[in-house]
């Protein structure tokens, strides 16, 4: 679980962009993600990380106004490279 340079090659599933979409979620927020987050090992050999931005907008789902968003990115870490699986978005005041 070294950073390193394949922090520079990001690859991102189409899962993973159908999911950012939907979500609200954009390519340089999951970069952030990934390279300021904690890497945390979860199933399968994936990691998870996630981090917290400013937002004060309204939610692209729900138009209500939110303080933050947190972007949680699930992940495979390659020998060159990350490749994204999925991305979850989690709006809050808090």
């Amino acid at each position: 679980m070294n950073k390193g340079n394949r922090t520079e090659n990001i690859i991102f599933s189409e899962h993973s962009l159908l999911q950012m979409r939907l979500r609200g979620a954009m390519k340089s927020e999951v970069k952030d993600a990934i390279r300021n987050g904690e890497w945390k090992s979860v199933k399968r050999g994936r990691f998870s990380t996630k981090w917290k931005f400013d937002f004060n907008k309204p939610s692209p789902i729900t138009g209500k106004e939110y303080k933050f968003k947190d972007v949680e990115v699930i992940f495979a870490e390659e020998s060159d490279r990350i490749v994204i699986i999925t991305v979850k978005v989690y709006y809050s005041n808090k």
